[in-house]
């Protein structure tokens, strides 16, 4: 039997949940993982405007950019290098 990852709530919370995402339609759970996603982006983004405040709007694109693709990606696509820009 594989493990379970470490969980907190409660099993018949638990429980809800999971019935709930079984009802969603595909376009639903898209949906909710799209905004899931833009919310990291976000969360990723103020740390970066936090750790470099007087980066311009284009560097803050690059450095979040950074996080998610490959650096010789990054290099050969923007001229970017994030070892040596930070990231």
């Amino acid at each position: 039997m594989r493990d379970a990852p470490p969980n907190d709530t409660d099993p018949k919370v638990d429980a809800i949940l999971i019935a709930g995402y079984r009802r969603m339609a595909a376009w639903q759970k898209l949906e909710r993982m799209c905004a899931l996603n833009r919310m990291g982006q976000e969360l990723a983004l103020a740390d970066l405007r936090r750790r470099y405040p007087d980066d311009s709007p284009r560097e803050q694109r690059l450095r979040l950019a950074s996080r998610w693709l490959d650096a010789d990606l990054m290099r050969k696509v923007f001229g970017w290098d994030p070892g040596r820009e930070g990231m």
